[in-house]
């Protein structure tokens, strides 16, 4: 089973939480992270006034992920979701629905610590590694 970072466990890592790290190691080889959470983390890492080793924590953490852009198949997926949900009288905000699109695409399970924000996904595996 392979997995897809959400922006709010790469951000509990690189804050040092102790049981993220162990998961990460457990799981190392079958991380992935897409390009909106990877530029959420550079936000984090780049607003002002903020310690110059938040950005090199986050260069840190790219060697340990498998990178996905969003392309023309990404795109798509986010047009079926987004339109199922809708049709549903959801909306879930675009950020979540594109790394929800590269995990249906990737046949990967979703890591985050915020499940509402994806529970309404049809066929999207959820796990959070926070919870108690």
């Amino acid at each position: 089973m392979s997995f897809l970072l959400d922006t709010d466990i790469c951000s509990a890592y690189l804050k040092g939480n102790s049981a993220l790290y162990n998961r990460f190691i457990q799981h190392g080889g079958r991380l992935h992270l897409t390009a909106v959470s990877l530029g959420e983390l550079f936000t984090w890492a780049l607003r002002s006034g903020t310690s110059p080793s938040r950005l090199r924590d986050v260069l840190g953490l790219l060697p340990l992920v498998h990178f996905h852009e969003v392309n023309l198949d990404v795109a798509r997926r986010f047009g079926e979701v987004d339109a199922d949900l809708l049709d549903r009288g959801i909306s879930v905000p675009d950020v979540d629905l594109l790394n929800a699109a590269v995990a249906l695409l990737h046949g990967l399970t979703m890591v985050t610590h915020n499940t509402q924000d994806y529970s309404a996904v049809t066929g999207l595996t959820l796990v959070d590694w926070l919870a108690p």
